[in-house]
């Protein structure tokens, strides 16, 4: 493990190293009461109509207690772009992608045996045999996603829509290249599918809601997505649009307007947001790597819901081109995916500069993965952070789990683990959700035909004073300074926390809750506890499954779950790291993979689409012999 990201001089836009003030932590906020079924639909009538109330949920909400720390923030100057750039040495930039991507196909037999899920390097393997072909793993996921037959497919509550003349194009021309042995890359047919964020030729995007809101193409240019289009030139299949949390605006993924997609390994259970589609997907097994966003934790926190994994890129790394950032100052897209080495290629293809955009044309190509093998002795020691205040504000056995897995880390790898300490976090987090909301009421001021929870969430953007807007700057400036100090003094140190410090999200009433829409800003906030850090300064963050917990309700619940649990739920490890750190992070989280293997578990609903379509090229072969058979004995 190396103590730095590997090639790094200097960087543009990074932030003065200077110690922030040394305060006690704590957290002083006021409880919101939830709402939920008629109660909310009312409520959130009488929020956009009362002015008074408004005003009043926003000082409830704990929005205006930055001002109990202005003597703080007045010698910091607001700070509203996050983006920092390393610059690379040009020995690093000669590193190519395909060779980054070809070396992540290696495995050893041991690493083999531990995988519960299929990865992309098995796609292109059983490709490449001849095994498989990609149209054959399309045909056999078709009726599973679909929406538009009668009955719907049973994983379709994950899908908002799907162009099947588009997917089977795309397949047969994968079949064809890997037929004629010039597949285009590891991705060439493997199976994907991208959250309703994305612009996608021949594809609405409503954001989960049931408006639209695509963004047009310039004359005879294309929509899609910079990150789409980079899937597509790799050869990957888009299976189409996934479910998401209206606006991406909360945590649970409850979406009444187009069905809420369960928790595979708990249905009453969330599977958290706002990419709660794509984490459906993948854990379900139905494709080994999906795109997410994440302005506060919307890729981290469905995926350590759904025990896959995540990971948030550096602020402007990733390029949304030719369509804008709704959430510009805090969010970034990015992939999930089912184990660290697809995650690992699907990055390395979506992580490209694009010479169109400002902040991504300056960010370095990714460097190519070095994945250790489990097997492997004691490597060169790194630092590990731990906010120890802030850390256990997880439950108990959480934090068990998390330090579990740590410690066999250490000992593994030869670690250091040091306490650090960030001052004014429950103030940060407040001062995310406010400028999060800001930016919402401004992009979407239009709150017809949006859930009662999303109205009276814009509300509260639409009545936030400038000053406070600009209170919440300078205290991300104060953040970020106080973070480069940190990685003054201790270079390469990785943070670490849960991802969440509850496990998963309860469905308290499913027959209102899912009907509805739900309004819990506490249970919101919880879920929020250690992901809004990494948006609001801009860091890259990366998530990975540790273990699971007895579900709410059942013995023991909240305890260490084994194998056989019922209904068990998944916990997730998080690591953040400096500024364009992401290769460092996949590393390091390649390492927890591999000691954390035995923890790792399929859900219930897990779909084995390998022996699917191995069915689906028999039954092909069957009805060929069965076509040809007659004019051969005719022949004969």
């Amino acid at each position: 493990m190396t103590n730095a990201p590997e090639g790094t001089s200097k960087s543009f836009n990074y932030p003065e190293a200077r110690l922030g003030p040394d305060v006690p932590y704590q957290i002083q906020r006021k409880h919101s009461p939830a709402m939920r079924g008629l109660k909310l639909v009312y409520g959130a009538v009488l929020v956009e109509w009362l002015g008074f109330l408004r005003t009043w949920l926003w000082q409830n909400a704990g929005f205006g207690d930055l001002r109990r720390i202005r003597q703080y923030l007045d010698t910091y100057e607001p700070r509203f772009d996050p983006t920092v750039i390393p610059i690379i040495k040009q020995a690093a930039t000669a590193k190519s992608t395909e060779v980054a991507i070809s070396n992540s196909r290696n495995s050893t037999e041991a690493e083999k045996a531990t995988r519960k899920y299929y990865s992309v390097a098995d796609y292109q393997a059983l490709y490449t045999s001849g095994e498989l072909t990609p149209t054959a793993v399309v045909r056999t996921l078709l009726p599973l996603i679909r929406r538009d037959t009668n009955p719907c497919g049973e994983y379709s509550i994950a899908w908002l829509h799907s162009r099947v003349d588009l997917i089977l194009a795309a397949a047969d021309a994968s079949t064809l290249r890997y037929k004629e042995n010039r597949p285009l890359s590891i991705l060439d047919g493997v199976p994907t599918a991208v959250k309703d964020e994305y612009d996608v030729e021949g594809y609405q995007t409503c954001l989960g809601s049931r408006n639209e809101y695509t963004n047009g193409a310039a004359v005879n240019q294309s929509n899609t997505s910079w990150s789409v289009t980079r899937l597509e030139e790799a050869g990957a299949i888009n299976l189409g649009k996934l479910s998401m949390h209206e606006l991406g605006l909360d945590t649970s993924n409850n979406n009444p307007n187009y069905g809420t997609p369960l928790n595979p390994f708990n249905n009453r259970y969330y599977t958290g947001g706002s990419s709660g589609g794509a984490a459906y997907a993948v854990s379900a097994g139905l494709i080994p790597i999906a795109l997410g966003s994440d302005g506060g934790g919307s890729i981290r926190i469905p995926a350590s819901f759904c025990s896959v994994y995540g990971i948030k890129p550096s602020h402007g790394r990733i390029s949304y081109k030719p369509g804008i950032n709704h959430y510009d100052t805090c969010s970034v897209n990015g992939p999930l995916a089912a184990d660290i080495a697809s995650l690992w290629a699907v990055y390395s293809i979506i992580g490209a500069p694009n010479p169109a955009c400002p902040s991504s044309s300056l960010f370095a190509a990714p460097l190519p993965p070095r994945l250790t093998s489990s097997s492997g002795g004691k490597q060169t020691g790194g630092l590990l952070g731990i906010p120890q205040a802030w850390f256990s504000r997880s439950t108990p056995t959480i934090q068990r789990l998390c330090h579990s897995i740590l410690d066999r880390v250490v000992a593994l790898h030869n670690y250091t683990i040091i306490p650090i300490t960030i001052p004014f976090l429950p103030e940060g987090q407040t001062a995310h959700a406010m400028t999060m909301l800001c930016h919402a009421a401004t992009a979407i001021p239009d709150t017809r035909n949006l859930t009662a929870a999303n109205k009276i969430l814009i509300s509260l953007g639409m009545v936030t004073p400038s000053t406070d807007f600009f209170l919440a700057q300078k205290l991300r400036q104060l953040l970020m300074q106080h973070l480069a100090d940190l990685w003054r003094k201790h270079p390469g140190m990785i943070i670490v926390t849960p991802t969440t410090p509850c496990a998963g999200w309860h469905i308290a009433d499913p027959e209102v809750d899912l009907k509805y829409g739900i309004s819990d800003a506490d249970q919101t906030l919880k879920t929020m506890e250690y992901v809004w850090l990494a948006n609001f300064v801009g860091l890259p963050s990366l998530t990975i499954p540790v273990g699971f917990v007895r579900p709410e309700g059942e013995q023991g619940e909240g305890e260490e779950a084994d194998d056989d649990t019922d209904g068990k739920v998944p916990v997730g490890l998080m690591g953040t790291g400096e500024w364009g750190s992401e290769e460092h992070l996949l590393q390091w989280g390649a390492e927890i993979e591999a000691a954390g293997a035995d923890r790792r578990s399929r859900p219930p609903i897990w779909f084995d689409v390998v022996a699917g379509a191995k069915q689906e090229m028999q039954k092909v072969q069957n009805e060929r012999d069965n076509e040809h058979g007659p004019a051969l004995r005719k022949r004969k």
